[in-house]
């Protein structure tokens, strides 16, 4: 009798070949399936030719080739096809075994998905996997969420064809119950966005404020990839690497052929989506979500370019030499500060989903495998494991000194941007986050909150006093609520009783 295969995988795209591959090079026996059979059958005579990997063409085939309790991860887009094969796959399953979906599914889809397959007896794990091609194939970082008895079935699998960190472990964890693999998989890749338009914009300025070439930029970003760099990180690497690439029949960087069109798939706007819903401020992830959507819109851009005029001052002498300095701390703070709000939208959601996060342990399996591998991600890690409750990452004090001590570094960055008609929308929101984040006093809400009284009597707050922060409370602790009648002579203030 044949031996069994001890994890089943379908899909047979880029990323579904590269983790077939991957756990069969960790000494796995791993069936195959794709809806069409022409990619099972190029994938098993051409990479996977004399592997431990069996190619299968039927579900039942693919089913009967499994090991119990049967362990199959699904590799396939995102919606309507995930629903698909696990109502293709339920009725040929038993009690206790197990289904991974390892795209980029919406969380609130893993979170159905998981109460529909424990009605059936059926175990699930939304796991977000990241690392692209490369990681899937050598190891990516794995954010499994489910029941704890489903992640046992796994976890010695997930840790075998994780990446490993510079200190030997690695890169997966369970992250939580139901929907938390995805959430956190949905955030990190908020968080991507961030970190990719942050440095965009920061080499936007370094080509129209200080009239570098791209190869001059790729250059700089090269220094800043330096063995002991705080900008140390996998998206600055690619990024050097990537601008110095010359197209072949021209000789021209290829980064200036290329279109001004950054496409996306959608877990950036997702992240948007849900930090509206649990009320937490993302702007710089936002921002980023924006300039993808604005990138998209050519036709306008091109139109408009001749119409409006924007100022193009150049820097020059000793202070170019010094906006290259201040260009360094700059994107580190506009870096903590886009972290911090990802941080932020995760312990919302984990006290709102029950999820109970772990921050130390996520950053920890973001070390390595990832897209927004970084070398400061160890400072994070380190700093919610000293304290898990710090209110806001900025508020660990490795950061908050530097950020403290440097802000105005990433001021004069934006304003350099500005005189030269750079937008900024990344920069500039990282920097008006850790600005709102540390005022006590909102006078542009204390504004607002008149003017929605003013037309809508929606009642007011009140401080304890003039530039005083601290607000009016009543014997039981409440914010004490006032209206005042405008349209009435004297304009007379009662205190609202709820």
């Amino acid at each position: 009798m044949a031996e069994k295969a001890n994890i089943g995988l379908i899909g047979m795209e880029v990323m579904g070949r590269s983790l077939a591959l991957n756990m069969e090079s960790k000494g796995y026996r791993v069936a195959v399936y794709n809806r069409t059979g022409e990619k099972t059958k190029a994938f098993a005579e051409g990479s996977a030719r004399g592997k431990k990997i069996i190619p299968t063409y039927e579900l039942k085939e693919f089913i009967a080739t499994l090991e119990r309790p049967r362990r199959i991860m699904l590799m396939v887009k995102e919606g309507a096809p995930v629903d698909s094969f696990i109502e293709q796959l339920v009725p040929l399953l038993d009690n206790g075994d197990l289904i991974i979906d390892g795209g980029n599914s919406f969380f609130k889809d893993t979170m159905r998905r998981c109460t529909y397959l424990e009605e059936k007896g059926i175990l699930f794990i939304g796991t977000g996997v990241s690392g692209g091609e490369e990681g899937a194939l050598k190891g990516p970082a794995i954010m499994p969420g489910g029941k704890p008895e489903a992640y046992q079935l796994v976890e010695k699998l997930f840790s075998d064809i994780a990446a490993r960190a510079y200190d030997g472990l690695p890169c997966v964890t369970y992250i939580g119950p139901s929907g938390a693999g995805h959430y956190v998989k949905m955030v990190h890749n908020g968080i991507e966005y961030g970190d990719m338009e942050l440095i965009g914009e920061c080499a936007w300025v370094f080509k129209n404020a200080l009239h570098m070439d791209s190869g001059e930029i790729a250059d700089i970003m090269l220094e800043w990839n330096g063995k002991d760099d705080i900008l140390r990180s996998y998206l600055i690497e690619i990024t050097a690497d990537s601008m110095k690439e010359r197209e072949k029949e021209t000789g021209e960087f290829l980064v200036d052929r290329v279109a001004d069109i950054t496409r996306m798939k959608g877990t950036g706007t997702w992240t948007v989506q849900s930090a509206l819903e649990l009320l937490v401020p993302v702007p710089t992830i936002a921002a980023a979500v924006f300039s993808r959507e604005m990138s998209q819109d050519k036709d306008l851009r091109l139109k408009m370019s001749k119409i409006l005029d924007l100022p193009h001052r150049k820097t020059k002498g000793p202070m170019k030499k010094r906006l290259l300095e201040l260009a360094h701390d700059a994107l580190y703070i506009a870096k903590i500060s886009s972290y911090a709000q990802g941080m932020a939208l995760l312990q919302a959601a984990s006290r709102e989903y029950g999820f109970n996060l772990n921050l130390g342990n996520i950053t920890r399996i973001w070390r390595a495998g990832c897209i927004i591998r970084a070398q400061f991600l160890d400072e994070i890690a380190q700093a919610y494991q000293e304290n898990p409750q710090l209110p806001s990452l900025l508020a660990a004090p490795k950061f908050s000194k530097f950020v403290s001590e440097n802000l105005e570094s990433l001021a004069q960055l934006i304003a350099a941007a500005h005189q030269a008609g750079v937008p900024a929308l990344a920069l500039t929101s990282a920097y008006d986050y850790i600005a709102q984040l540390a005022t006590p006093l909102m006078f542009s809400a204390q504004v607002a909150a008149l003017q929605r009284d003013y037309f809508g009597a929606h009642g007011y707050f009140k401080v304890v006093g003039s530039g005083d922060p601290n607000l009016l409370k009543s014997a039981d602790g409440r914010w004490r609520e006032f209206h005042t009648e405008w349209l009435v002579n004297g304009r007379p203030e009662r205190e609202v009783t709820k």
